[in-house]
């Protein structure tokens, strides 16, 4: 069996009422304006998390060639949504906060106050000693913008790039840091502090005492899309005080809020070993016959130690040119070699405005 690579995130998935005008949000303020997946029909293979039965959708999967993750937009239709029953406070179990890759921040927090944004912090370091700041988008998802330097391709009109990485609540910290260490090879704590923090003072709950970690990876990321995605890093967050409930509970996958942490990997059988001898056996298999809109590969979920979806997506192929039938085959490339920038630069005649 070949051994699982791990290339980087991917994306972080995100449920709404409306892709079409929440992507446009998300392109004009961050730049995500690489769609590489546009695509309409059905999820069939999701059945445990849509109530036993397929659920029509809508999806966009839009990067940013600055570098980092894509958010992966999800629209359900044909069935009415199902909102938090309660406003999503920090250290409840799940995906809490969308972490935005940024070079220059107090630049794009004068930016965002100029365009009349929801702020809901000034910018200050982090524990982990990172300049960063949080907003809210126009349906209550927060984001956090945070320093990064890492850039794939420059931007002469926006300092963000993609997806950086996410803030996730969790019920037992040591459990976790041991999960995502082994599974994901977030091994690496770079900050582990407790208390109540004066930065996180503007978020739903940032009054509560939690544990905070900060994971990295000491194994860089490798692979054909590992340039594109660049870094990235988890923070966990475990509330001490306060009583927590999982953001998901009752409700079914892609209702509004973060959905799931998707990586890029190469080698599903080897993903799926390593799962099930970490034991968290895939609880969602496509199979490697999947395609989805233009694209196509093979997609998998786990479930971390509280219920939290991550997804393994092993890509075949992407669009770079439709209309003349130009496309990135992934299948007979080398599994831990870049592919070559300019090639993943191509993606540009993908830019939507």
């Amino acid at each position: 069996m070949k051994e699982k690579v791990i290339c980087g995130l991917q994306q972080v998935g995100i449920g709404v009422k409306n892709a079409d005008e929440s992507w446009k949000w998300y392109r004009e303020h961050f730049g995500i304006d690489i769609p590489v997946v546009v695509d309409e029909g059905v999820a069939e293979r999701m059945l445990p998390y849509t109530g036993g039965k397929p659920q029509p959708r809508y999806a966009i999967l839009a990067i940013s060639l600055q570098g980092g993750g894509g958010l992966e937009i999800w629209e359900p239709r044909g069935r009415e949504l199902n909102y938090p029953k309660q406003q999503p406070m920090l250290g409840d179990l799940g995906i809490f906060i969308a972490k935005i890759k940024c070079h220059d921040v107090p630049a794009t927090y004068e930016r965002f106050v100029r365009e009349g944004l929801h702020l809901l912090s000034a910018p200050k370091k982090s524990f982990a000693g990172l300049a960063h700041f949080y907003l809210a988008d126009p349906w209550d998802n927060i984001l956090e913008i945070e320093e990064d330097d890492y850039i794939f391709q420059p931007s002469k009109t926006f300092a963000t790039g993609g997806a950086g990485g996410a803030v996730l609540g969790v019920s037992d910290m040591d459990r976790s840091i041991a999960f995502y260490g082994k599974v994901l090879g977030y091994d690496k704590v770079r900050a582990d502090e407790t208390g109540v923090f004066a930065d996180m003072e503007g978020l739903p709950g940032g009054d509560r005492k939690v544990r905070r970690v900060l994971l990295e990876r000491t194994r860089p990321f490798n692979g054909p899309l590992s340039p594109l995605m660049g870094t990235s890093h988890l923070e966990l967050v475990q509330a001490l005080d306060a009583p927590v409930v999982k953001l998901y509970e009752n409700r079914y996958w892609g209702d509004p809020g973060y959905i799931q942490i998707c990586f890029d990997v190469r080698n599903m059988d080897a993903v799926e070993a390593d799962c099930k001898a970490a034991g968290h056996p895939f609880v969602c298999d496509s199979g490697a016959d999947f395609g989805m809109g233009d694209a196509g590969g093979h997609f998998t979920y786990i479930e971390d130690p509280d219920g939290t979806l991550i997804e393994f997506v092993e890509t075949f192929r992407i669009p770079v040119a439709k209309k003349f039938g130009i496309y990135i085959n992934f299948t007979k490339r080398d599994d831990h070699k870049p592919m070559p920038r300019w090639m993943l630069k191509a993606l540009r005649f993908l830019r939507v405005s």
